[in-house]
């Protein structure tokens, strides 16, 4: 019986989902009966902190567990339950331009023996992987991003757990908000689709929603948080995604240091718009950025479907050598596309068919998008 050596790897900022789609992957590939369908026995070895394991891995000892750690079935059996990565993860980037690693990673995935990798990640993580592959390295995809940004599939992991957290979040703060009357402005995540906060505002029933693909109007903020006050409403919840910004200027930039991806940390924009309806509408309006909030807690049933049917996937394309793919769920059902075709531009909220831009909110005709 043929036997192949299997890496699995997660990048880039944790999520639910992860730990799922590494449990099902591990299964599918060890699985006893389908090895001998098969002929071929697998072995699968986690790679920890992502792409950091590989970087420094020492390979005169290549099984250090602080960077390669075998993996079993009994090991990963309940890992399906909990949120975060146990493999551990980091937004290490091989291809740093001030200290490119990428001839010690392609050096470390021989000395380990590695006949195939798959790699689970975003666009920064799945941009190495793809590069790998171009140099030769057998590479497979899974797509992982909460803010579910990534062309080429209609769902990423993550995104659904997340969503229920920014739910939860401002249920809760309604409480505070109707008894002090109170506005509050809640800031999600989401660089440059804003997916999160408006699926996130539409479920938690926002008043206004505020997204990077739409520049918004303060004045216009400001006028429809007043219409709402002498309607009678006693509170409202604003949601702002990080990456929105006002008319005319620029998105809010929480510091200057940048990741090894070149990337900006953003936020502040919740705190702007919050100190702008107060001065502008003396009705008190508080901030709350819900930061990395949206990334923890234990992945709700979708994304345990969803990691189970990615990782299912990805040893799929595996077994039939299709490398240089990602996993992707499109029309729902669950197929393959080219890695590449998930780096393009962002898969963005469509302004004409998915929000009113009159509103600031989602929208409020759907058949008539059907015709």
């Amino acid at each position: 019986m043929k036997r192949c050596k299997i890496g699995i790897l997660t990048g880039g900022g944790d999520c639910a989902g992860l730990n799922p789609a590494v449990k099902w992957a591990v299964k599918t590939a060890l699985d006893a009966r389908l090895a001998a369908e098969r002929e071929t026995r697998y072995e699968i070895l986690g790679i920890r902190n992502g792409w950091e394991g590989l970087m420094y891995m020492d390979p005169a000892f290549p099984m250090d567990p602080h960077h390669v750690v075998p993996l079993n079935e009994e090991l990963v059996r309940t890992w399906d339950r909990y949120g975060g990565t146990n493999l551990g993860t980091s937004r290490a980037n091989p291809y740093n331009p001030k200290h490119d690693l990428s001839r010690t990673v392609l050096q470390n995935i021989e000395s380990l023996g590695l006949d195939s990798l798959i790699v689970i990640g975003g666009e920064d993580t799945l941009g190495v992987a793809s590069r790998l592959s171009r140099e030769g390295v057998s590479v497979v995809g899974i797509p992982k991003t909460i803010d579910k940004d990534l062309p080429g599939t209609d769902y990423t992991l993550g995104f659904e757990t997340a969503l229920n957290v920014i739910v939860e979040c401002v249920d809760r703060l309604r409480t505070t908000a109707g008894s002090h009357r109170r506005i509050f402005v809640v800031e999600t995540m989401g660089r440059y689709a804003g997916w999160l906060a408006l699926e996130g505002g539409e479920s938690s029933g926002a008043y206004i929603i505020l997204i990077p693909e739409y520049d918004f109007s303060i004045e216009r903020v400001n006028d429809l948080i007043l219409e709402g006050n002498r309607s009678g409403a006693r509170y409202e919840i604003v949601i702002v995604a990080e990456g929105a910004k006002p008319a005319g200027g620029a998105e809010f930039i929480r510091d200057n240091r940048v990741d090894s991806f070149g990337h900006h940390a953003l936020g502040g924009v919740g705190e702007f718009v919050a100190r702008s309806i107060q001065d502008a509408t003396g009705l008190e309006t508080r901030s709350m950025t819900l930061s990395h909030l949206q990334r923890g807690g234990v992945p709700c049933a979708y994304d345990r479907r969803m990691g189970r049917y990615f990782g299912i996937a990805a040893v799929d394309l595996v077994v039939q050598e299709e490398f240089g793919k990602m996993v992707a769920y499109r029309s729902g059902r669950i197929t393959a596309i080219p890695i590449e075709e998930a780096l393009g531009s962002p898969h963005l909220v469509d302004i004409e068919t998915q929000y009113d831009t009159a509103r600031y909110n989602g929208r409020r005709t759907i058949l008539s998008h059907c015709r």
